[in-house]
């Protein structure tokens, strides 16, 4: 038994409270901002929060307030919170001795959603390797891109490409720009590769693993052939749906020819699950694709991924569950695996969690502002999903709607589950069972 004050999960959090107070402290400084901008506290407590988390949500633009010792700050949380607090200290513990303590591995597992605790070292490495290949290979597409294609000094065009490279990675979807990337929205060099570096790091590390390790589709893991498949449709749903949609509205897709449109909407049918760039306005949109939106931003996408919500992986289960209790099934068969019961509790729970964090944030702001139903319930969901695409009422919101969304963000990252446990006391096991009996249900 773990002792409560030195829970895994405890120490997770923990971590992730201090480098939040330390970006806030760094946000703050006179150099982080441009000359004659000061930052006031709960601007940089929220961009902390923000970039650590992945969200990406922002009450400034970050092109204008932020100088480039700020920006990139900002890269540099986006980064600890895309690997993982925990993730670096393991390396920084291999460095100096070698040895990773039971008590790291640990945390470290619980960071990762690692299964079997001999791998932490094997993974902590791959998650830095990974992470740091796929962002250099976006960096240089979209910096050649920037530079030969819009006519950028190279000097701005490789940071704009490593800028929004590692934002896109990282599921931060913030740009240097002021319409995020609404000037690029027709470029499919530049679409194309967000959505792909965006796409690599929504699927989760456990998934990237199997795949590069070349097993043949067959041999994959249960969690593996769930999330790809339900991953990659739950992206064809979304573009297919705002396609629908926008197709014809002036203010979105009406003005764009027919590949325009459907580079377009390949572009935000992945943003949902990624990143949460934008291309089109997003505050233009109608209330039927904001609710698709909201629905995608929600589930978010792979365990152990860079992105929030509630997971592909719990979406799958609790439909697998679902299935097998219209077909009267006494227990739930998932691919040629029998679901065990306490993965079937821990998707319910999880699920229930969110729900109630986003509806109880909906309607805080919704009692604390005059903002639509629509539009709130749209910030709710991205601040959960660790999304960050906004309909533009971020930086209209009062301190208790900003502290709201800040609390979304940091629970869609690191998960209801984990939450809980850190805030539980100690864990027990129970001793005996009670007499059975069935209340009436529906």
């Amino acid at each position: 038994m773990i002792n409560g004050r030195r829970h895994p999960g405890r120490l997770v959090v923990l971590s992730f409270l201090a480098a939040v107070t330390t970006g806030t402290s760094l946000f703050m400084l006179p150099m982080a901002a441009e000359p004659g901008k000061t930052t006031p506290f709960m601007t940089a407590f929220f961009t902390a929060v923000s970039g650590l988390t992945g969200t990406g949500l922002a009450v400034v633009d970050t092109g204008t307030h932020w100088s480039t010792f700020g920006e990139v700050l900002l890269l540099v949380l986006s980064q600890i919170g895309g690997i993982g607090i925990m993730t670096l200290a393991s390396l920084l513990a291999m460095m100096v001795s070698n040895r990773i303590g039971l008590q790291l591995q640990l945390t470290v597992r619980t960071e990762t959603n690692t299964l079997n605790l001999g791998h932490v070292r094997r993974v902590a490495l791959g998650v830095v390797v990974i992470s740091l290949v796929v962002e250099a290979i976006g960096a240089v597409v979209l910096g050649l891109r920037f530079w030969l294609g819009h006519g950028y000094t190279p000097e701005r065009a490789f940071y704009s490409g490593v800028f929004h490279s590692v934002s896109a990675f990282n599921s931060v979807g913030l740009s240097l720009y002021p319409d995020n990337l609404m000037r690029f929205a027709t470029d499919p060099w530049v679409s194309l590769t967000v959505v792909t570096v965006g796409v690599i790091g929504g699927l989760g590390f456990p998934v990237l693993f199997e795949v590069l390790r070349g097993r043949r589709r067959k041999r994959w893991s249960l969690h593996t052939r769930i999330t790809v498949p339900v991953y990659l449709s739950l992206i064809a749903f979304g573009a297919v749906m705002f396609l629908v949609v926008e197709w014809a509205r002036t203010d979105t897709l009406g003005p764009y020819g027919i590949w325009e449109k459907l580079l377009i909407g390949v572009f935000h049918g992945a943003q949902p699950g990624t990143a949460g760039f934008n291309t089109v306005d997003v505050s233009q949109l109608q209330p039927a694709t904001l609710l698709v939106n909201d629905v995608l931003m929600f589930i978010g996408g792979g365990s152990a991924g860079t992105t929030g919500g509630i997971k592909v992986t719990t979406f799958a289960l609790l439909a697998f569950v679902l299935l097998a209790e219209v077909r009267a099934e006494p227990s739930v068969h998932v691919m040629g695996r029998r679901l065990a019961n306490d993965v079937q509790r821990q998707a319910v729970t999880v699920a229930l969690m969110g729900i109630g964090a986003v509806m109880t944030a909906t309607l805080i702001m919704l009692a604390t502002t005059s903002f639509r139903l629509d539009a709130v319930l749209f910030e709710a969901a991205s601040a959960f999903g660790g999304v960050g695409m906004s309909t533009g009422i971020t930086a209209q919101l009062p301190v208790v709607g900003q502290l709201v969304i800040m609390a979304l963000m940091f629970i869609g990252r690191l998960g209801p589950i984990t939450l809980v446990s850190t805030l539980a006391l100690r864990e027990r096991g129970r001793r005996y069972e009670l007499p059975e009996e069935r209340p009436i249900v529906g």
